[in-house]
């Protein structure tokens, strides 16, 4: 089921495009990600590349978001290097934003921008929380 897309933040990509361009230089740093919070801030990291498989950009600013006490993120965005503009999530990002964040949209290219939800880029997924066991 496809919902309407949400309204584009463009400040959001541009935050995300500047760090990519002034940040993401050589091989271990190719990705940056921008988040806006419910508060409205927006929090910026970059990807730490390794062989071994480092964290997505997407992976890193749930982390700074955290540090700087944003635990309630409402849109995010990657952006590649060398001006390669809005990246889609991979995989394993999709699956970990919507298990952190379900109400969360991504902003997603392949044509014109759009914002969707992060349910929308992971049908009938595996709902993390279903198997933790309640703390009562």
């Amino acid at each position: 089921m496809t919902t309407q897309p949400h309204p584009v933040d463009h400040e959001l990509v541009e935050a995300a495009a500047d760090v990519a361009r002034t940040r993401c230089h050589g091989d271990n740093h190719t990705m940056a990600a921008a988040a806006r919070a419910r508060d409205g801030r927006i929090v910026t990291a970059v990807n730490a590349y390794h062989f071994t498989g480092g964290p997505c950009a997407e992976l890193v600013v749930i982390g700074a978001a955290a540090a700087q006490g944003a635990h309630e993120l409402e849109t995010i965005v990657a952006v590649g290097d060398r001006e390669r503009g809005v990246v889609p999530p991979c995989g394993r990002c999709r699956q970990v934003l919507l298990d952190y964040f379900p109400a969360l949209r991504v902003i997603v290219g392949g044509g014109p921008l759009r914002a969707v939800p992060v349910a929308e880029l992971l049908p009938e997924t595996y709902v993390w929380a279903d198997h933790q066991l309640d703390a009562g």
